[in-house]
């Protein structure tokens, strides 16, 4: 009788989102954003000359080194050393680390610098994709984003000594 308790409770729920799902996709204005189905297609005309698009290249388009770039790789550099020597330091005074995936390879100072030499490859790596395929304020975001992160890791490590 038990189990049967605790599956009515999710079953009202599991009803209650897939009402709320269905509501939402039909009061959705997107669903009607393509206007009226058109005539099918009258297949004795021509067929039309295909249109070709070319990308306009406009300021948007910078190489990949450039200043800011290595501004932003820099600080990453910078910022993930500092993280790693202050996490290097509490772990050896005893201390304890909080990140999980961090603590896989906390347990020896190789392995610790070998996640924050990947962290920094792979901010890199990230940006380098992004700029290929033309996601140019992606690309940065990707540093600012680890900055942030490796700037509150080093604030919260020092504090907490």
């Amino acid at each position: 009788m038990r189990a049967l308790m605790t599956f009515q409770p999710s079953s009202k729920i599991l009803r209650f989102c897939s009402l709320a799902l269905l509501a939402s996709g039909i009061l959705s204005h997107s669903l009607f954003a393509q206007g009226p189905l058109p005539d099918s297609p009258n297949l004795s005309a021509e067929p039309a000359a295909p249109v070709v698009l070319t990308p306009s290249f406009t300021e948007t388009q910078h190489r990949f080194w450039d200043r800011q770039n290595q501004a932003l790789f820099a600080a990453t550099v910078v910022l993930n050393s500092a993280d790693f020597a202050v996490t290097r330091a509490n772990l050896q005074s005893g201390g304890q680390e909080l990140n999980p995936v961090v603590r896989i390879f906390g347990r020896s100072t190789t392995g610790l610098a070998v996640n924050f030499v990947g962290e920094t490859a792979g901010v890199i790596g990230i940006s380098y994709f992004f700029h290929k395929t033309g996601h140019h304020q992606l690309e940065r975001a990707v540093s600012v984003v680890n900055l942030g992160g490796s700037a509150f890791a080093v604030g919260y490590g020092l504090s907490h000594r």
